[in-house]
């Protein structure tokens, strides 16, 4: 099997490591890829992830049986559509399904359709409405921007002209919600779907806020830890029963199939789970730290989602505590230099510590150079989370570049000690 992965971050150089261990794979592709996708497989630095004619043209030319989508951004333009009418399996789903994601309304109008527990919203098209309402408002809310934004679509305040001046802007070019402010813990599960079944993966949490004790600006994840220690055998199933099931009951009832990766954003509150998001597609920085903990063969797996016979794959999951650090370009998630050589790499083996790629490059000297905000996935490996945050930090500490910088704190919440 010839496997094509797009995406160029960490999230990408994750599917495409777990791709690249496969006994099955005849060829490992990745577009655009990074300078660390370039180390396992052949980067097709001029395929355009959202451009269908691109990506259909690269799967004929190398002969790809399977496209691992790994970004949003394709799946809202309908890249899955555009390659299964070329005849091209794709791991993703249609547009139409994906808008589960790209579109804040939509989504809070499914789960509200399908009896889906989640926080109470209004939408706004203009900015007077949405000023009274915000005036009229008590204690924190929650602005959602309805479009994909990278993570950074959403304010969580109390402090009504920060709201106002962020709302604001979002209503310039787009819609919004405004969301009552849920108190409780987040936590990631993810549901691999084949179109006619579905498996849980081990649940994740991430780390959104910039700086240590969850403080400064949200951004699109500065670490990860899997599984988490209190999401119990119970409240998993809970949150099969009151999340998961309906939502793949609604698809099923909008007439279309799902077939790829479903994401599910929750707050457990002490009124029980409840659903902040979708994602269409594996998230970042959880994909860095979750796919490490999965044993099957990758390609065996992904093969029987192709062929539809997830539902007989015998998954199988380490017992392994995965950790994942974040090295950031100083100003992210503002502003933030890009092109900084990375002096530094350390090494170790791939059993104690994983290392993923974000965007990055090389000059004309060979030498690692910086692409994006977030920059490197550091993910430790250890028996338990003491152990698998040594490593993480360890080598998390021995990356650099100019102003880097990576939160202290990971993981932290969730334990007692470390």
């Amino acid at each position: 099997m010839k496997v094509l992965v797009l995406g160029s971050g960490a999230r990408e150089h994750a599917i495409a490591w777990k791709f690249s261990k496969s006994n099955i794979l005849s060829g490992l592709y990745v577009a655009p890829g990074n300078a660390g996708t370039e180390d396992i497989a052949e980067n097709l630095p001029d395929v355009d992830p959202c451009d269908s004619a691109s990506v259909i043209s690269a799967c004929r030319k190398y002969k790809i049986d399977f496209v691992f989508v790994g970004p949003e951004a394709p799946l809202a333009a309908g890249v899955v559509d555009d390659l299964e009418a070329a005849g091209i399996y794709a791991f993703g789903p249609c547009k139409k399904a994906a808008q589960l994601e790209a579109s804040k309304l939509y989504s809070k109008s499914f789960m509200k359709k399908y009896g889906i527990p989640t926080a109470y919203s209004e939408e706004f098209d203009n900015v007077e409405a949405f000023e009274k309402a915000i005036e009229k408002s008590e204690g924190k809310v929650v602005i959602k921007k309805n479009g994909l934004a990278a993570g950074k679509g959403v304010l969580e305040s109390d402090d009504k002209q920060e709201l106002l001046e962020f709302g604001r802007n979002i209503l310039k070019d787009d819609t919004l919600l405004v969301e009552e402010f849920l108190t409780g813990w987040e936590t990631s599960v993810f549901a691999i779907s084949d179109g006619k079944s579905y498996v849980i993966l081990p649940p994740c949490a991430d780390f959104k806020k910039a700086y240590d004790k969850d403080q400064g600006p949200n951004t699109g994840g500065m670490g990860s830890i899997c599984p988490v220690p209190t999401v119990s055998k119970d409240l998993l199933a809970e949150i099969e029963k009151e999340v998961v099931i309906p939502t793949f009951e609604g698809i099923k009832k909008e007439g279309y199939t799902y077939k790829g990766l479903l994401y599910f954003g929750l707050m457990i509150t002490d009124r029980g789970p409840k659903l902040l998001e979708y994602n269409a597609r594996f998230g970042d920085p959880e994909t860095q730290a979750l796919l490490p903990l999965i044993d099957s063969d990758f390609g065996s797996l992904f093969d029987a989602v192709r062929k539809q016979e997830l539902a007989s794959f015998p998954l199988e999951i380490s017992n392994k505590c995965s950790l994942c650090v974040v090295i950031a370009a100083g100003g992210y998630p503002g502003k933030y230099a890009k092109g900084n050589v990375v002096h530094y790499m350390p090494l170790f083996r791939d059993d104690l510590v994983v290392i993923f790629h974000a965007s990055t490059g090389r000059d004309m000297d060979n030498n690692i150079i910086t692409g994006g905000g977030r920059c490197f996935s550091v993910v430790g490996l250890g028996k338990d989370f003491a152990e698998a945050s040594k490593y993480a930090y360890i080598a998390a500490d021995e990356v650099y570049f100019k102003d880097c910088f990576h939160r202290s704190d990971i993981g932290k919440k969730f334990f007692e000690e470390l």
